[in-house]
């Protein structure tokens, strides 16, 4: 590697955390997401690095590029519409000692339901969505990648931002208190208490369980809604809770279930005044298996 390439290489890793915390909330996969980041360097290395004045900004709207023709290769691939049961990769992270500075770091993740919504958003939508509310790139700038004129990539983003304000479940941002009721799940699950388990659940709280095409008995996908419904499914796995350890699952309290050190589930869930109103488990043991050899598992907490 010249100097210039060793150059261009240090400038392109400065930004290449904010290019993958894009590509995962384009794509809600990191294989595919570290996927479109390579892609990224591979297009700035045939480019003339000297005309770029705003090196980020390239970036950026470059692995947007990437994602919105990934996105629209795999709605082309799909034969039918995304499976209800579908939960994105999940990205665990050990759970800390919980404080104020932890918690403003975590604020900047995006948690597993807003991903389920924006995998029913077009290609374009998601595109102007993400990049716009999460990123904070100007319409002028996306308007170019979607083909079309900045007034219509707004509207884009609009009519996206309608669809996730009325799909995406409110949460509460409080770590500690979401580890508390998190806490008090596990040890009515060891304990086999159905009421207790009823009380921490909202009555409309929904479970969605993605295992995989393989998997099929008690354990395959599937959604579950209710409290005493959800109930029941928790104690029917009642075996698994003392596997079962907490850890930061896309910036929220969570649970990975490991039973001899190998994932079997990774769970997170939407806490809202004190009750979980949603469960997202991604149980599919191949894409777990990739998870691990990403080297993303939690630790002890």
């Amino acid at each position: 590697m010249n100097t210039d390439t060793e150059l261009l290489a240090g400038r392109f890793q400065e930004h290449r955390g904010r290019l993958g915390a894009v590509a995962y909330r384009m794509l809600g996969s990191l294989a595919e997401a570290e996927d479109a980041v390579q892609e990224t360097w591979l297009r700035l290395g045939r480019a003339d690095a000297d005309e770029i004045r705003n090196l980020g900004g390239w970036l950026t709207t470059v692995v947007g590029r990437v994602c919105l023709d990934m996105l629209r290769s795999r709605t082309a691939r799909r034969e039918q519409p995304i499976d209800e049961t579908f939960v994105p990769d999940p990205v665990i992270r050990p759970l800390p000692g919980i404080d104020p500075e932890q918690e403003a770091l975590e604020a900047d993740s995006v948690g597993l339901a807003l991903l389920i919504v924006l995998e029913t958003l077009e290609p374009a939508e998601r595109l102007a969505f993400v990049l716009h509310d999460l990123f904070s790139v100007p319409f002028d700038d996306i308007a170019p990648i979607v083909e079309r004129s900045s007034a219509a990539t707004r509207q884009l983003a609009s009519r996206a931002r309608r669809r996730v304000q009325g799909a995406a479940p409110s949460a509460d941002p409080d770590l500690g208190r979401q580890r508390r009721v998190l806490d008090a799940f596990l040890a009515a699950s060891r304990d086999g208490d159905f009421e207790a388990l009823v009380a921490l659940l909202h009555p409309d709280v929904v479970l969605r369980v993605d295992s995989g095409a393989l998997v099929r008995g008690a354990a395959a996908s599937k959604v579950l809604r209710g409290a005493r419904t959800v109930a029941e499914q928790a104690l029917t796995f009642r075996q698994f809770a003392d596997a079962a350890q907490l850890a930061l699952v896309n910036g929220t309290v969570g649970m990975v279930t490991a039973p001899e050190g190998r994932p079997l589930s990774v769970m997170a869930v939407t806490v809202t005044d004190g009750r979980i109103t949603g469960m997202y488990i991604l149980a599919d043991p191949e894409r777990l298996d990739r998870l691990d050899r990403l080297d993303l598992s939690a630790g002890d907490d």
